[in-house]
């Protein structure tokens, strides 16, 4: 390890210890309570769905994916171009519960899907350039949303 690499570990491993847990606390609440919230609008719409996996899962699986993803979004707070990439992941992730189940456009979904995953994945190369933990911590949402979309493609074929 030379001395640049030296000193850049130590100063992740001290930032590291500065952890803002308010901010933590809000960076993994917000994914939570929006997801919430239109698993809410959802509810109803659900109780059709006739998938290969027990309704029950989904709501278990997202809230773990919603800590994993608060805490990858804390872990690149200060960088905006980031962040912003975040919040559209976030609004495109949304969406998707409203096209497939409220509207019940399932191909539509299935498109937009599709968009999600290619945002993610850009998601991951961007995160991991800056924290790789981050990206690490994403690496569950994409796979989930591969299991999504092929859920999603059973309902349109």
């Amino acid at each position: 390890m030379n001395k640049i690499q030296y000193i850049k570990y130590n100063i992740n491993v001290i930032n590291m210890k500065k952890i803002d847990k308010k901010q933590l606390a809000i960076s993994i609440i917000v994914p939570l309570l929006l997801g919430g919230i239109v698993g809410f609008l959802i509810k109803d719409a659900t109780k059709s769905y006739d998938g290969f996996i027990p309704s029950y899962v989904f709501p278990i699986v997202w809230s773990i994916l919603y800590i994993l993803m608060g805490i990858a979004s804390y872990l690149v707070r200060n960088y905006k171009e980031l962040t912003n990439i975040y919040k559209i992941n976030l609004f495109v992730n949304y969406l998707w519960p409203i096209i497939f189940f409220l509207l019940n456009l399932k191909f539509l979904a299935l498109l937009e899907l599709i968009l999600l995953i290619v945002i993610v994945i850009y998601m991951i190369s961007k995160f991991c350039k800056k924290n790789k933990i981050a990206a690490y911590l994403l690496i569950p949402y994409i796979l989930w949303l591969f299991v999504a979309f092929f859920l999603n493609l059973s309902q349109v074929v």
